[in-house]
């Protein structure tokens, strides 16, 4: 069983007319706990009833929460989520919250240690507490993902290079990879070479970019292999990528060949796509039959 620590926020995403539990790094983790790894998560959350659902729905997936951390001076993370008529979202981050204010303890450094794989995202840099912790444990971690989730204002091109830089797998949308390789200089103009120039320019194996509804590339071990995506009725996309990440790394780490890891991430992506929210249920039949219905 792959052990698995996810760092960063956890929160809730508000909508029009219901509240939903969230965070890229929670929806990461709920994920890759449905398919049976162990999951740890370091976070914090505020002394409210909204933190204690928060831990409440982790312990419900049997994910170890003993990483995450209670500030009595900070409010449990919220996101108001505004969805266009075709159902993509955009975000509007309260700041500061508990997730904001990580602070490094042994009891994280020790769960991070004794992890296979430390996945971690880039919103959760946007304050100096939480940002100097992930770069503590990011030094003692062993494979590191790098789940790219730009949301302005709150990042900077130093942060994310550093970060590209310590990755072993970096996981981009395809707005995001362009943005970067536009930032970093690069003449590339196809989306694989744009793929090359960052691999080479950070070090990095292992590069993913997603593309909506026209599924994703996956740059393994020098070769890069395609799924151009699964027809579905999108009810909202929140979620949608970091489930992608999730099924893509539980995946590759049981050794499914990597065209097999993308063909099954976007279809668990899809399907999340087509339900309410980020972390719906999702029965093994129904990700066959989409893969089967391609």
């Amino acid at each position: 069983m792959t052990k698995i620590t996810c760092f960063g926020e956890i929160l809730w995403d508000v909508f029009p007319n219901h509240e939903k539990i969230g965070g890229a790094p929670l929806n990461v983790a709920a994920r890759l706990k449905s398919f049976d790894n162990d999951v740890s998560m370091i976070s914090k959350i505020g002394e409210d009833e909204k933190g204690e659902k928060l831990i409440e729905f982790l312990k419900q997936r049997e994910i170890n929460v003993e990483g995450v951390q209670v500030d009595p001076a900070y409010k449990t993370g919220n996101v108001t989520v505004m969805l266009n008529e075709k159902g993509s979202a955009s975000y509007d981050i309260e700041y500061p919250r508990a997730w904001d204010k990580i602070k490094f303890t042994n009891t994280l450094k020790t769960l991070v240690e004794s992890s296979d794989v430390f996945v971690f995202g880039s919103l959760v840099t946007r304050d100096e507490v939480s940002r100097n912790t992930l770069y503590d444990l990011v030094k003692v971690a062993k494979t590191k993902i790098f789940d790219v989730n730009l949301r302005e204002p709150y990042y900077t091109s130093e942060i994310l290079e550093y970060l590209m830089n310590e990755a072993d797998f970096i996981k981009f949308n395809d707005d995001e990879i362009f943005e970067i390789a536009k930032k970093l200089n690069s003449n590339a103009q196809s989306l694989e070479q744009i793929v090359r120039f960052i691999a080479d320019k950070t070090n990095t194996k292992t590069i993913c970019v997603t593309k909506g509804r026209h599924g994703a590339i996956l740059f393994y071990n020098d070769v890069f292999y395609y799924n151009s995506g699964y027809q579905i009725v999108v009810k909202d996309t929140v979620g949608a990528g970091d489930s992608f990440l999730a099924s893509l790394i539980n995946k590759l780490f049981k050794n499914a060949s990597p065209q097999d890891a993308i063909n099954f991430a976007c279809a668990v992506g899809a399907l999340v796509a087509s339900k309410e929210g980020a972390n719906p249920e999702l029965k093994p039949e129904e990700i066959t039959a989409i893969m089967g219905n391609s």
